[in-house]
């Protein structure tokens, strides 16, 4: 495999790196959100944030091209410029209207949302349903031109501050449990929505219980057709699974593994001199590797307008296993000071290389076991690896569900 990027990107790079140079950071010392802001649009305008997104819904609407993708994204870590809002407004709405949307639905929200200027949660789990996601039961009636909503959502993150919510909704009753289900938009700042936070263990509030009592959305604010929402939902789901499966992420905390294990002392040397330490961060390492070119195999093939198959289905079990994998070889070479207080950042807090690093990896290994349940769990998505990549038969009880 050649992993250079040839002369052509590398002068694609020096464009991207003047850029930057000229632009970020800000030479003021105006409000910083403000400034993030204004750069983002700059470097969409350049073409280099929000590639795939047409311009007339505020983005670059450039050709694809991976590997310019991939020059891009180094360019602007290693410059440590912003690139577009990480939140489930741009990771998995804007791509599911962008795909399923009616027209004034993109023009609507997908400039809005890219942008910062409003901000979505999604409403797909409830109590008692668990890894069974079709069972849900909150209900939707269709009453004068607008559907009127009663139930409840849980595990919702960022609930408390969004503007709105895609939600999945029971509006077919007497229908089959998959094919009753439609994808509403929901305003959440409207009588009849009741946000309760959870405390989790990592100490921070992200997610939270929704209650619904009589809350109201327009009639035409339901993606795909009345009854597809789980349809509808799968285009979501991929989008998140393919987020949170990114190699980039795995790399990063493995690499601040590395440091941890070099500053770190067990009985006196550096915790990478331990022998066992040592094993463990090799046969990490080779994890990592196996994922990152796994990665620039699926690039490959993107290049090549070819499928990546079954191994991109199993991004997102691979890059959950390797956190917590990592998250707990951390935890042996802090020793007692694993027990330090979580401080409820996890991978985010590693990633930006500030405050207590202890804190830091209590929570990381705190995180990682409920990234693995995060867009459906690492047990769902190994029945999505066995029936979709490999063509086995479906899950038993799935069918008898039907």
């Amino acid at each position: 495999m050649d992993l250079s990027y040839g002369e052509e990107l590398e002068s694609f790079r020096k464009e991207v790196q003047a850029f930057l140079a000229d632009n970020w950071p800000p030479k003021d010392d105006g409000n910083r959100d403000d400034q993030t802001r204004a750069f983002r649009r700059k470097a969409t305008e350049a073409g280099y944030l929000n590639r795939h997104i047409p311009k007339q819904y505020g983005g670059a609407e450039q050709p694809p091209d991976s590997m310019k993708g991939a020059v891009i994204s180094e360019e602007f870590t290693k410059a440590r410029a912003p690139m577009e809002p990480r939140g489930i407004g741009t990771m998995m709405l804007v791509p599911t209207l962008l795909e399923r949307g009616e027209d004034w639905m993109k023009e609507k929200w997908v400039q809005a949302t890219i942008e910062g200027d409003v901000t979505w949660c999604q409403g797909y789990s409830e109590p008692g349903s668990g890894s069974d996601l079709a069972s849900l039961k909150t209900k939707g009636e269709l009453v004068d031109g607008e559907w009127v909503i009663n139930g409840q959502k849980i595990w919702t993150s960022s609930a408390m501050e969004a503007d709105f919510m895609f939600c999945l909704v029971r509006t077919e009753p007497d229908a089959a449990k998959h094919a009753g289900i439609s994808y509403l938009l929901i305003d959440m700042k409207q009588p009849g929505i009741d946000v309760r936070p959870l405390k989790q263990m990592t100490g921070s509030s992200e997610f939270n219980e929704v209650f619904f009592n009589d809350v109201k959305t327009p009639e035409d604010w339901i993606v795909g057709n009345r009854g597809e929402g789980w349809l509808v939902s799968r285009t979501t789901l991929k989008h998140e699974r393919n987020g949170i499966g990114a190699a980039g992420q795995v790399v990063n905390l493995f690499n601040g593994l590395v440091k941890l294990a070099k500053e770190k002392k067990i009985d006196g040397k550096p915790a990478i001199e331990d022998a066992s330490i040592r094993r463990g961060l090799a046969e990490l390492e080779g994890y990592v590797k196996s994922h990152q070119y796994s990665g620039f195999l699926q690039m490959t093939k993107d290049l090549k307008g070819e499928s990546a198959g079954v191994i991109q289905l199993m991004n997102k079990v691979n890059s959950t296993n390797m956190g917590n994998m990592v998250a707990k070889l951390a935890m042996e070479i802090l020793g007692d000071d694993g027990v330090a207080a979580p401080d409820g950042r996890g991978i985010v807090g590693l990633a930006s290389g500030a405050g207590d690093v202890d804190g830091l990896w209590t929570s990381q290994y705190m995180s990682s076991l409920g990234v693995a349940i995060a867009g459906g769990t690492a047990n769902i998505q190994k029945n999505v690896i066995a029936e979709r990549g490999f063509g086995l038969p479906r899950d038993a009880a799935a069918q008898r569900s039907k």
